[in-house]
């Protein structure tokens, strides 16, 4: 039996990382993604699961394309059926849906199908033993899936499959504006079909360490890391906090476009600043003894500057709208803004230019809620936290 792979979501990370890293990786003889949205599912069956994928360079925009993809619906009774016998065969599959919220959520949630075709595993010793990589970008992703799954299945699982987090600092998007697809030329999924991907380069994929005794991942391309949560921490107070701060403060100028942020000299070394001096201050005091180049002054630097570069890439044509929505979420205590601002001050250092990215994403939830009173509202987001530290970050913020 060839090896199998399945991914649950057809968005930016399933087809423009997974399905193509298992296309190209020549080490699978059938690739599976489950998708609810039934016009993918129709675009994608009448091209026999051929589709493409925009790949921005630093230079350029390559195409590439990936073949033979089945795609079921889960909503669909017999798809169902086909989804779950695909999962007892899989040696390897990926959970790439918008949220780790999601795991439970719906009519067949993604939780209780992994839990059906993990469950045959159990029962057959001829069923190969697998991993599951989730790419929900949370932290703890692949613990809340395995208990998610455990709510379905019988014990033991741990006898056939392992949960794998993940940390995917590349930068992705759907693109569903028929003239912005025509107006730089990216190639639809399908042909007709008016939702284009396109993702940058970058494929430096961060996983947990496979512990299985003998498994070789067909997924080869990413790395193994012993201990994950260093890495997980500095792409959500690293690079997802100073992403935030940039397209705050692109917001504040009414910038369109993520990349005419790059054209703004004293604003990315604002954002830089905040990068190295209280981020990254922050990060390399906290995981100190980890045995990495990342947390060294030199390593970090040259972490933090090509991702800076890699954030205003013109030809990804990022929206700042899309990078400052939903507020309310990035201000949350333990999320990017808020909790890089809690490093750095863990490090002794005042994060007063994380700060003013905070205020104005706190202006612009003001701005949708109707609210007058900043401060109140803080103090809302922040119910039950420490109320010193409290005090003190938002006595930054307001300031």
């Amino acid at each position: 039996m060839g090896r199998t792979f399945v991914g649950f979501g057809f968005g930016a990370i399933q087809g423009g990382l997974f399905l193509p890293e298992a296309y190209g990786s020549g080490n699978f003889s059938r690739l599976v993604v489950s998708e609810i949205d039934p016009e993918i599912v129709a675009a994608l069956r009448s091209v026999n699961g051929c589709y493409s994928c925009n790949v921005a360079g630093a230079n350029a925009i390559e195409r590439i394309h990936v073949e033979g993809v089945e795609i079921f619906n889960p909503l669909v009774e017999e798809d169902q059926v086909a989804l779950v016998q695909a999962i007892t065969e899989a040696t390897e599959l990926a959970t790439a849906l918008p949220s780790f919220t999601l795991y439970n959520a719906g009519e067949a949630p993604v939780a209780q199908l992994l839990a059906r075709g993990l469950a045959e595993k159990l029962k057959d010793d001829s069923l190969p033993e697998c991993v599951v990589y989730a790419a929900e970008n949370g932290t703890r992703a692949a613990l809340r899936l395995k208990e998610a799954i455990q709510s379905y299945a019988p014990a033991g699982l741990e006898t056939c499959v392992q949960f794998l987090d993940t940390v995917i600092g590349k930068m992705s998007s759907v693109v569903t504006d028929p003239d912005r697809i025509a107006g730089e030329k990216l190639t639809s999924i399908v042909p007709g079909l008016d939702r284009a991907l396109l993702v940058e380069a970058f494929n430096r994929i961060l996983i947990d360490q496979v512990t299985r005794p003998n498994f070789e991942r067909g997924l080869r391309a990413f790395i193994e890391k012993r201990d994950l949560a260093p890495f997980a921490a500095v792409k959500i107070y690293g690079h997802n906090a100073i992403h935030a701060l940039l397209g705050y403060l692109a917001h504040e100028q009414r910038l369109e476009y993520m990349h005419e942020a790059g054209e703004r000299g004293e604003m990315m070394e604002f954002a830089k600043q905040a990068f190295l001096a209280e981020s990254g201050a922050g990060l390399r005091c906290k995981y100190a003894e980890t045995n990495d180049e990342l947390f060294t002054e030199a390593g970090f630097k040259g972490y933090a500057e090509d991702l800076l570069a890699r954030m205003v890439n013109p030809l990804l044509r990022d929206p700042v709208k899309r990078v400052t929505r939903d507020p309310g979420r990035k201000l949350g205590w333990n999320d990017r803004l808020v909790g890089s601002m809690l490093l750095a001050r863990e490090a002794g250092v005042v994060p007063t230019h994380l700060a003013c990215g905070a205020y104005i994403a706190l202006d612009l939830l003001c701005e949708e809620k109707g609210r007058a009173d900043s401060s109140v509202l803080l103090d809302e987001i922040w119910r039950d936290k420490d109320k010193d530290q409290a005090l003190e970050l938002k006595g930054l913020i307001l300031k």
